[in-house]
């Protein structure tokens, strides 16, 4: 016998979902670290800022996300718009000539933010997507539309450039947003 459903079990069932105000609580608690996410994947403050209000309208404004899911899925938006803005392409390169490295540690993530926006677009968005926000391999592949050869070798590649960077002193807090903030601002100058 089929059930009707009933009005509690529809309001029941939509507590389960992100509201629009749960997505503008993300994007307000989290906005540094989205606007940063932004900025290292397009390297340009105007972009990343088209990405960072494209991400929240299409948060609030998209298919229905369990709220579990909002944080992941407000990030997720920013990357596919910023994909959208910058359309990064790989650059085909034989991968013998592209020497494996390891993760950087958190005491080289100060360099990363000076110098990531001089990168490639694609080994960008590979080395943000890949290494920082900790997409596998193949998610990579699909949201960039390529093979995951290309986002092996664009990792291996943004990996060397990242351990021949030369050293500075001992990084600063990770929760320093204000400096990353002056940090970025002073590489987009660049």
């Amino acid at each position: 016998m089929f059930r009707r459903k009933s009005k509690q079990d529809t309001r029941e069932r939509a507590t389960e979902y992100a509201s629009c105000r749960d997505f503008q609580q993300i994007f307000t608690e989290d906005m540094m670290e989205l606007h940063r996410l932004a900025f290292l994947l397009t390297a340009d403050l105007a972009k990343a800022e088209q990405c960072f209000v494209a991400g929240l309208e299409e948060s609030i404004h998209g298919n229905p996300v369990f709220r579990q899911w909002a944080r992941a899925w407000s990030k997720r938006a920013i990357i596919q718009n910023a994909i959208k803005t910058v359309t990064p392409v790989p650059q085909r390169r034989a991968l013998k000539e592209i020497e494996v490295c390891s993760s950087p540690n958190e005491s080289g993530r100060e360099n990363i933010a000076a110098n990531v926006p001089g990168w490639t677009p694609f080994e960008r968005f590979v080395f943000v997507m890949a290494v920082l926000e900790g997409y596998s391999l193949r998610e990579c592949a699909a949201l960039l539309a390529c093979s995951t050869q290309d986002v092996i070798a664009a990792k291996s590649l943004a990996l060397q450039r990242l351990a021949e960077q030369p050293r500075q002193g001992p990084a600063a807090p990770q929760r320093d947003d204000i400096r990353w903030t002056a940090k970025l601002a002073r590489a987009q100058a660049a």
